[in-house]
Protein backbone atom coordinates (compact mmCIF):
# COMPACT_ATOMS: atom_id res chain seq x y z
CA UNK A 1 0.00 0.00 0.00
CA UNK A 2 3.06 2.34 0.52
CA UNK A 3 3.97 1.93 -2.98
CA UNK A 4 0.80 2.38 -4.18
CA UNK A 5 0.70 5.71 -1.96
CA UNK A 6 3.89 6.96 -2.97
CA UNK A 7 3.09 6.98 -6.75
CA UNK A 8 0.12 8.78 -6.24
CA UNK A 9 1.98 11.01 -4.50
CA UNK A 10 4.33 11.62 -7.61
CA UNK A 11 1.63 11.47 -9.84
CA UNK A 12 -0.18 14.02 -7.98
CA UNK A 13 3.21 16.32 -8.40
CA UNK A 14 3.07 15.76 -11.90
CA UNK A 15 -0.40 17.72 -12.34
CA UNK A 16 0.64 21.48 -12.14
CA UNK A 17 3.63 21.24 -14.17
CA UNK A 18 1.22 19.11 -16.71
CA UNK A 19 -1.39 22.58 -16.53
CA UNK A 20 1.41 24.81 -16.39
CA UNK A 21 2.40 23.39 -19.84
CA UNK A 22 -1.32 23.79 -20.79
CA UNK A 23 -1.82 27.33 -19.40
CA UNK A 24 1.80 28.46 -21.54
CA UNK A 25 0.56 27.04 -24.56
CA UNK A 26 -2.93 28.47 -23.93
CA UNK A 27 -1.37 31.65 -23.75
CA UNK A 28 0.68 31.34 -26.51
CA UNK A 29 -1.70 30.35 -28.94
CA UNK A 30 -4.54 33.14 -27.24
CA UNK A 31 -6.78 29.99 -26.67
CA UNK A 32 -7.15 31.87 -23.45
CA UNK A 33 -9.38 34.15 -24.79
CA UNK A 34 -11.55 31.80 -26.49
CA UNK A 35 -11.61 29.81 -23.29
CA UNK A 36 -11.45 31.60 -20.35
CA UNK A 37 -13.01 29.95 -17.77
CA UNK A 38 -11.10 26.84 -18.68
CA UNK A 39 -8.00 28.82 -18.69
CA UNK A 40 -9.09 29.85 -15.02
CA UNK A 41 -9.79 26.35 -13.96
CA UNK A 42 -6.12 25.30 -14.97
CA UNK A 43 -4.55 28.37 -12.98
CA UNK A 44 -6.91 27.54 -10.21
CA UNK A 45 -6.24 23.97 -9.81
CA UNK A 46 -2.53 25.04 -9.95
CA UNK A 47 -3.00 27.52 -7.12
CA UNK A 48 -5.37 24.71 -5.06
CA UNK A 49 -1.80 22.49 -5.34
CA UNK A 50 0.70 25.54 -3.99
CA UNK A 51 -1.59 25.70 -1.04
CA UNK A 52 -2.41 21.92 -0.52
CA UNK A 53 0.47 20.77 -1.06
CA UNK A 54 3.01 22.09 2.06
CA UNK A 55 -0.07 21.25 4.42
CA UNK A 56 -0.44 17.64 3.80
CA UNK A 57 1.52 16.57 7.16
CA UNK A 58 -0.14 15.44 9.99
CA UNK A 59 0.97 18.11 12.02
CA UNK A 60 -1.10 20.40 9.57
CA UNK A 61 -4.48 18.14 9.42
CA UNK A 62 -6.82 20.79 10.16
CA UNK A 63 -5.73 23.83 7.69
CA UNK A 64 -4.93 20.46 5.16
CA UNK A 65 -8.58 19.27 5.34
CA UNK A 66 -10.81 22.60 4.61
CA UNK A 67 -8.10 23.62 2.38
CA UNK A 68 -8.62 20.44 0.43
CA UNK A 69 -12.36 20.22 0.45
CA UNK A 70 -12.58 24.40 -0.26
CA UNK A 71 -9.95 23.62 -3.18
CA UNK A 72 -12.56 20.62 -4.11
CA UNK A 73 -15.73 22.41 -4.26
CA UNK A 74 -14.01 25.31 -6.07
CA UNK A 75 -12.64 22.75 -8.92
CA UNK A 76 -16.06 21.29 -9.14
CA UNK A 77 -17.98 25.09 -9.71
CA UNK A 78 -15.30 25.62 -12.39
CA UNK A 79 -15.50 22.22 -13.88
CA UNK A 80 -19.18 23.06 -13.94
CA UNK A 81 -18.80 26.27 -15.54
CA UNK A 82 -16.08 25.02 -18.35
CA UNK A 83 -18.80 22.51 -19.38
CA UNK A 84 -20.86 25.35 -20.18
CA UNK A 85 -18.49 27.14 -21.91
CA UNK A 86 -18.06 23.65 -24.54
CA UNK A 87 -21.35 23.64 -24.70
CA UNK A 88 -21.53 27.88 -25.97
CA UNK A 89 -18.30 27.11 -28.00
CA UNK A 90 -20.48 23.94 -29.66
CA UNK A 91 -23.43 25.69 -30.38
CA UNK A 92 -21.91 29.05 -31.44
CA UNK A 93 -23.50 29.24 -35.06
CA UNK A 94 -27.12 28.43 -33.35
CA UNK A 95 -28.08 31.11 -31.11
CA UNK A 96 -31.30 30.40 -30.36
CA UNK A 97 -30.24 26.40 -29.37
CA UNK A 98 -27.21 28.23 -27.24
CA UNK A 99 -30.04 30.57 -25.56
CA UNK A 100 -31.96 27.28 -24.59
CA UNK A 101 -28.66 25.51 -23.47
CA UNK A 102 -28.34 28.65 -21.21
CA UNK A 103 -30.85 28.06 -19.38
CA UNK A 104 -31.27 24.75 -18.75
CA UNK A 105 -27.56 24.91 -17.59
CA UNK A 106 -28.55 27.52 -14.70
CA UNK A 107 -31.56 25.51 -13.74
CA UNK A 108 -29.10 22.34 -13.64
CA UNK A 109 -26.35 24.19 -11.13
CA UNK A 110 -29.63 25.64 -9.38
CA UNK A 111 -30.62 21.77 -8.68
CA UNK A 112 -26.98 20.14 -7.71
CA UNK A 113 -26.18 23.51 -5.54
CA UNK A 114 -29.69 22.52 -3.75
CA UNK A 115 -28.93 18.61 -3.57
CA UNK A 116 -25.78 19.61 -2.06
CA UNK A 117 -27.22 21.31 1.06
CA UNK A 118 -30.14 18.74 1.20
CA UNK A 119 -27.31 16.00 1.45
CA UNK A 120 -25.65 17.73 3.53
CA UNK A 121 -28.29 18.54 6.13
CA UNK A 122 -29.80 15.43 6.04
CA UNK A 123 -26.83 13.19 6.66
CA UNK A 124 -27.56 11.16 9.48
CA UNK A 125 -24.09 9.19 9.55
CA UNK A 126 -21.23 10.35 10.82
CA UNK A 127 -19.47 11.71 7.61
CA UNK A 128 -18.42 15.97 8.27
CA UNK A 129 -21.59 18.04 5.89
CA UNK A 130 -19.30 19.64 4.49
CA UNK A 131 -17.78 16.30 2.74
CA UNK A 132 -21.10 15.24 2.24
CA UNK A 133 -22.14 18.61 0.41
CA UNK A 134 -19.05 18.96 -2.12
CA UNK A 135 -18.87 15.33 -2.83
CA UNK A 136 -22.48 15.21 -3.97
CA UNK A 137 -21.66 18.18 -5.97
CA UNK A 138 -18.36 16.94 -7.46
CA UNK A 139 -20.47 13.60 -8.49
CA UNK A 140 -22.98 15.87 -9.94
CA UNK A 141 -20.48 17.36 -12.00
CA UNK A 142 -19.10 14.27 -12.95
CA UNK A 143 -22.67 12.81 -14.67
CA UNK A 144 -22.79 15.93 -16.07
CA UNK A 145 -19.37 15.42 -17.80
CA UNK A 146 -19.68 12.26 -18.57
CA UNK A 147 -23.45 13.68 -20.69
CA UNK A 148 -21.31 16.48 -22.41
CA UNK A 149 -18.73 14.18 -23.53
CA UNK A 150 -21.32 11.73 -24.75
CA UNK A 151 -23.51 14.10 -26.84
CA UNK A 152 -20.73 15.18 -28.85
CA UNK A 153 -19.44 11.66 -29.29
CA UNK A 154 -23.19 10.73 -30.67
CA UNK A 155 -24.01 14.23 -31.92
CA UNK A 156 -20.84 16.11 -33.30
CA UNK A 157 -21.87 15.20 -36.83
CA UNK A 158 -25.30 16.85 -36.79
CA UNK A 159 -23.35 20.27 -35.05
CA UNK A 160 -20.59 20.05 -37.15
CA UNK A 161 -17.89 19.30 -34.63
CA UNK A 162 -15.12 18.36 -35.40
CA UNK A 163 -13.22 15.95 -33.31
CA UNK A 164 -10.16 17.81 -33.63
CA UNK A 165 -11.60 21.09 -32.45
CA UNK A 166 -10.30 22.53 -29.04
CA UNK A 167 -13.69 22.19 -27.18
CA UNK A 168 -13.93 18.48 -28.14
CA UNK A 169 -10.55 18.30 -26.47
CA UNK A 170 -11.63 20.30 -23.47
CA UNK A 171 -14.81 17.81 -22.76
CA UNK A 172 -13.04 14.68 -24.10
CA UNK A 173 -10.56 14.66 -21.06
CA UNK A 174 -13.48 15.72 -18.44
CA UNK A 175 -15.62 12.97 -19.76
CA UNK A 176 -13.05 10.11 -19.66
CA UNK A 177 -11.47 11.15 -16.05
CA UNK A 178 -15.34 11.37 -15.21
CA UNK A 179 -16.26 8.32 -16.65
CA UNK A 180 -13.21 6.52 -14.73
CA UNK A 181 -14.04 8.23 -11.46
CA UNK A 182 -17.55 7.36 -11.24
CA UNK A 183 -16.80 3.34 -11.84
CA UNK A 184 -14.37 3.40 -9.03
CA UNK A 185 -16.76 5.30 -6.69
CA UNK A 186 -19.56 2.08 -7.78
CA UNK A 187 -16.85 -0.48 -7.16
CA UNK A 188 -15.61 1.47 -3.85
CA UNK A 189 -19.33 1.48 -2.54
CA UNK A 190 -19.63 -2.51 -3.39
CA UNK A 191 -16.35 -3.46 -1.50
CA UNK A 192 -14.41 -4.02 -5.03
CA UNK A 193 -11.74 -1.78 -4.45
CA UNK A 194 -9.63 0.14 -1.97
CA UNK A 195 -9.27 3.50 -0.84
CA UNK A 196 -5.65 3.22 -2.07
CA UNK A 197 -6.24 1.71 -5.50
CA UNK A 198 -8.99 4.21 -6.06
CA UNK A 199 -6.55 7.14 -5.26
CA UNK A 200 -4.05 5.55 -7.93
CA UNK A 201 -6.04 4.88 -10.84
CA UNK A 202 -7.87 8.54 -9.65
CA UNK A 203 -5.01 10.27 -10.48
CA UNK A 204 -3.40 8.64 -13.24
CA UNK A 205 -6.41 9.59 -15.17
CA UNK A 206 -6.73 13.17 -14.29
CA UNK A 207 -3.16 13.45 -15.59
CA UNK A 208 -4.17 11.54 -18.73
CA UNK A 209 -6.45 14.41 -18.87
CA UNK A 210 -4.13 17.29 -18.52
CA UNK A 211 -2.48 15.55 -21.30
CA UNK A 212 -5.20 15.21 -23.80
CA UNK A 213 -5.87 18.61 -22.83
CA UNK A 214 -2.19 19.77 -23.96
CA UNK A 215 -2.28 17.54 -26.65
CA UNK A 216 -5.37 19.36 -28.15
CA UNK A 217 -4.00 22.76 -27.29
CA UNK A 218 -0.84 21.97 -29.24
CA UNK A 219 -2.43 20.22 -32.46
CA UNK A 220 -3.48 23.40 -35.20
CA UNK A 221 -6.76 24.39 -34.70
CA UNK A 222 -9.01 23.19 -36.82
CA UNK A 223 -12.09 24.53 -38.28
CA UNK A 224 -15.90 22.98 -37.73
CA UNK A 225 -17.08 20.58 -40.13
CA UNK A 226 -17.66 21.73 -43.09
CA UNK A 227 -20.35 19.54 -44.69
CA UNK A 228 -23.27 20.90 -46.92
CA UNK A 229 -25.84 21.41 -44.50
CA UNK A 230 -26.80 19.88 -41.14
CA UNK A 231 -30.40 20.11 -41.87
CA UNK A 232 -31.45 18.44 -38.29
CA UNK A 233 -29.78 20.78 -36.35
CA UNK A 234 -30.95 23.60 -38.32
CA UNK A 235 -34.73 22.35 -38.09
CA UNK A 236 -34.38 23.06 -34.12
CA UNK A 237 -33.00 25.69 -34.54
CA UNK A 238 -35.52 27.33 -36.91
CA UNK A 239 -38.53 25.64 -34.66
CA UNK A 240 -37.09 27.37 -31.81
CA UNK A 241 -36.42 30.54 -33.56
CA UNK A 242 -39.70 30.87 -34.56
CA UNK A 243 -41.47 29.76 -30.95
CA UNK A 244 -39.37 33.00 -30.03
CA UNK A 245 -40.56 34.85 -32.16
CA UNK A 246 -44.52 34.08 -31.71
CA UNK A 247 -43.89 34.80 -28.04
CA UNK A 248 -42.16 38.09 -28.87
CA UNK A 249 -44.89 39.75 -30.53
CA UNK A 250 -45.53 42.99 -28.24
CA UNK A 251 -44.17 46.14 -27.94
CA UNK A 252 -40.82 44.81 -27.18
CA UNK A 253 -39.32 42.03 -27.95
CA UNK A 254 -36.85 40.08 -25.91
CA UNK A 255 -32.96 39.31 -27.07
CA UNK A 256 -33.36 35.76 -26.10
CA UNK A 257 -35.05 32.88 -24.98
CA UNK A 258 -34.38 33.39 -21.14
CA UNK A 259 -37.72 36.03 -20.91
CA UNK A 260 -39.74 33.51 -23.50
CA UNK A 261 -39.50 30.63 -20.62
CA UNK A 262 -40.05 33.12 -17.81
CA UNK A 263 -42.99 33.65 -19.11
CA UNK A 264 -43.97 30.47 -19.48
CA UNK A 265 -43.20 29.84 -16.21
CA UNK A 266 -45.37 32.47 -14.66
CA UNK A 267 -48.46 31.85 -16.80
CA UNK A 268 -47.97 28.02 -15.66
CA UNK A 269 -48.32 29.15 -12.05
CA UNK A 270 -50.82 31.49 -12.99
CA UNK A 271 -53.16 29.03 -14.39
CA UNK A 272 -52.18 26.88 -11.33
CA UNK A 273 -53.32 29.67 -9.12
CA UNK A 274 -56.79 30.09 -11.34
CA UNK A 275 -57.29 26.27 -11.08
CA UNK A 276 -56.86 26.25 -7.18
CA UNK A 277 -59.47 29.22 -7.24
CA UNK A 278 -61.78 27.21 -9.37
CA UNK A 279 -61.45 24.05 -6.42
CA UNK A 280 -61.76 26.43 -3.73
CA UNK A 281 -64.96 27.24 -5.04
CA UNK A 282 -66.71 24.65 -6.24
CA UNK A 283 -65.69 22.90 -2.81
CA UNK A 284 -67.26 25.69 -1.01
CA UNK A 285 -70.60 25.20 -2.94
CA UNK A 286 -70.63 21.52 -2.97
CA UNK A 287 -70.39 22.10 1.43
CA UNK A 288 -73.43 25.28 1.39
CA UNK A 289 -75.87 22.92 -1.04
CA UNK A 290 -74.75 20.03 1.74
CA UNK A 291 -76.21 22.40 4.46
CA UNK A 292 -79.04 23.78 2.20
CA UNK A 293 -80.24 19.71 2.07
Amino acid sequence: MKSYNQIALYLWCAQPLLQSAVALVLLRRKLNKQFPVFFSYVLAQIGIFVLTFPLRSADNYEWFFYAYWMGAAVSALLSFRVIHEVFLDVFRPYHTLKDLGTVLFKWTGVVMLLVSVVVAFSNSGNSDPLIQAITTLQRSVRMVQCGLILFLLLFSRFLGVSKRQQSFGIALGFGLFASVELILIALNSGGLLGIAHISLINTTMYDLAIVVWLTYALVRREARDAAPNHLQTQRWEQSLADLHAADARGPMAPDSLIPMFEGMVERAFSRNSNLGELDEQAAAVKVGSKIGS
